[in-house]
């Protein structure tokens, strides 16, 4: 089975089946062995019929004892080794399982990782999360044909060859019996990857609103906006539940004849072979043989309609990972350098400079006009940004990586201590850390824990209030030092006093050093050294805080009622 730290291997996102041939291939002998015993397994128990039918007619019918008890005997040691074959089937089976899961996670999560900050751009959360959670179970359900569906396969050829040399009537009906059984549930099968395929993405939109709801339950609570939210979800959920239960009526019908249509084979041959027996075509001891072969042969169909079933099922949650896999990163064809010294950052789409040691603000009467010029600058985004008069596009980009960091104040925490959450794998030296915490006024929630910077923190930052969350992701930017940070919000969720002293702390721990900040806060605005005030995404005044106050009515709008809100919170 792969090891945690084994490398998957490069998948083949050619397609979904061509996803699932390439699991099967990257454990090729132990699907080679599950195949074997699993076809070794099942035409033994084609072999029980047969013993059976050698004790009636050599021992029974004839009077041998000796020979009644050796085939007794014979019968009872292959019973004895196929059930020991069973548990090596059952064995080989689930560590194939087990392989083509961990393996689909650990190329899921590598892709994730390659893909980085672009991800939240590329996919829904609601749609990653539906694909680690469902998609990677099926499609390890669905490798069940290399075992029990190969094996299906080769006892009904031994069987019908088997009945060959009892009767060729009886060999001849099962042997159109299998594509019979094929013609009648393929479409079903087609039908089921049709709906299933659009289940999974009503799922992934359904589950995708239901994260955005957990995190922003609160702000829809105060603007009066939950009754909305929860019907229209409501009305989601229950188209859900509709396609839901298409996909139910396709998959009882599949599952109805996988259990019916064997059983109906079984009837039509034993009555076929009880017909011959009566006219004397055939012994008592072969109508036995051939009860027994076509008892034995409901397994192996009922096991080819499953396995079906589930690759049906395997191949629309492989697509929807090939899917996830074909998403690639923002393209590097940067191959000149950053400029050597501090240079400005431009951004010729909206009229943004930020200059180069200097503390720069945006202001926007919508924050995603602003977001959007960050991503810009911090070139998540196409874009004709420059940075010391040359393109970003043209960098490369691990340069600019190194040298630019974007703070969103929405960024994952990890589960850890907050040293861990604050440093990641660096060693940082402990005075930089102390530095990074007083200039983010996070002196009080280390103060606080119990341990301290060793204290544990959940994911998410569970355990941290909002306001804590949001100073806790401002000590790790500043504790990266990085010559260009780009600070989305970073303190939306503080308080009048906090968010001043911030303020305050990092005009002074960043002189020197670049800073863009994205804020409406009179605040921090007033310690800013320029303020870009932007209205539909352009800006259409720059200056101090004072000045735009003075001489923009828009700017002045916009801040005031930030301003107002101060002097309530005061």
């Amino acid at each position: 089975m792969i090891d945690a730290y084994e490398d998957p291997g490069t998948p083949d996102s050619r397609g979904g089946w061509r996803y699932l041939w390439w699991l099967v291939m990257r454990q090729p002998l132990r699907s080679a062995m599950g195949a074997l015993i699993s076809s070794v397994w099942m035409v033994l128990l084609a072999a029980t019929p047969y013993l059976m039918s050698r004790a009636v007619d050599d021992g029974l019918a004839a009077g041998d004892y000796g020979a009644l008890a050796a085939w007794t005997g014979a019968l009872c040691a292959v019973g004895a080794f196929n059930a020991w074959l069973s548990i090596m089937r059952h064995r080989t089976m689930t560590r194939v399982r087990m392989d083509s899961n961990f393996r689909t996670v650990k190329v899921l999560i590598g892709h994730a990782v390659r893909l980085g900050a672009t991800l939240p751009r590329r996919i829904g959360a609601g749609e990653v999360v539906t694909i680690g959670v469902g998609d990677v179970q099926t499609i390890s359900q669905s490798l069940t044909v290399v075992g029990p569906g190969v094996g299906a396969v080769v006892a009904y050829l031994v069987v019908a060859g088997l009945l060959v040399s009892v009767s060729m009537p009886i060999a001849v009906v099962v042997l159109l019996g299998m594509p019979l059984v094929g013609v009648l549930v393929g479409p079903l099968l087609g039908r089921l990857q049709g709906t299933e395929t659009e289940y999974r993405e009503r799922q992934g939109v359904l589950t995708a609103r239901i994260a955005d709801l957990a995190g922003g339950l609160r702000v829809l609570n105060g603007l009066g906006g939950k009754g909305l939210i929860a019907d229209a979800f409501h009305r989601d959920s229950q188209r859900l539940r509709a396609q839901g239960y298409r996909v139910g009526a396709v998959t009882s019908w599949v599952q109805a004849l996988g259990v019916g249509l064997p059983t109906l084979f079984l009837a039509v041959v034993t009555w076929l072979a009880a017909r011959l027996a009566a006219q004397g075509a055939i012994t008592v001891g072969e109508l036995v043989s051939v009860y027994g072969y076509v008892a034995v042969l409901v397994g192996p169909v009922a096991f080819f309609i499953e396995c079906g079933y589930q690759v049906s099922r395997g191949v629309v949650a492989a697509r929807r990972v090939v899917r996830f896999l074909r998403l690639e990163p923002m393209a590097d064809t940067g191959t000149r350098d950053a400029p050597a010294e501090p240079a400005a950052l431009h951004d010729p789409e909206s009229g943004v400079r930020v200059p180069p040691g200097r503390l720069t603000a945006l202001a926007a009467a919508l924050p995603a006009d602003a977001t959007t010029v960050v991503d810009r600058l911090g070139r998540y985004v196409p874009s004709a940004a420059t940075w010391g008069e040359v393109p970003l596009s043209d960098i490369a980009l691990a340069q600019v990586r190194a040298r630019v960091l974007v703070a969103d104040h929405e960024a994952d925490l990890f589960a850890g201590t907050l040293r861990e959450l604050a440093a990641g794998h660096a060693d940082r030296d402990e005075s930089a850390i102390t530095q990074a915490v007083y200039t983010a006024v996070a002196e009080d929630i280390v103060r606080g824990l119990p341990d301290g910077l060793d204290t544990p923190i959940d994911a998410q930052g569970r355990n941290l209030s909002g306001g804590q969350r949001q100073r806790v992701r401002l000590v790790r930017a500043l504790l990266a030092a990085p010559e260009v940070l780009l600070a989305i919000e970073p303190t939306s969720a503080l308080d009048a006093h906090t968010e001043a002293q911030v303020a305050e702390r990092l005009h002074t721990t960043r002189r020197g050093r670049t800073t863009l900040v994205t804020t409406t806060s009179p605040l921090v605005l007033d310690r800013a050294d320029t303020v870009h005030y932007l209205v539909d995404g352009k800006v259409t005044a720059t200056g101090t805080h004072r000045e735009l106050m003075n001489t923009d009515p828009g700017y002045r709008a916009l801040v005031a009622r930030d301003e107002d809100a101060e002097e309530l919170a005061r």
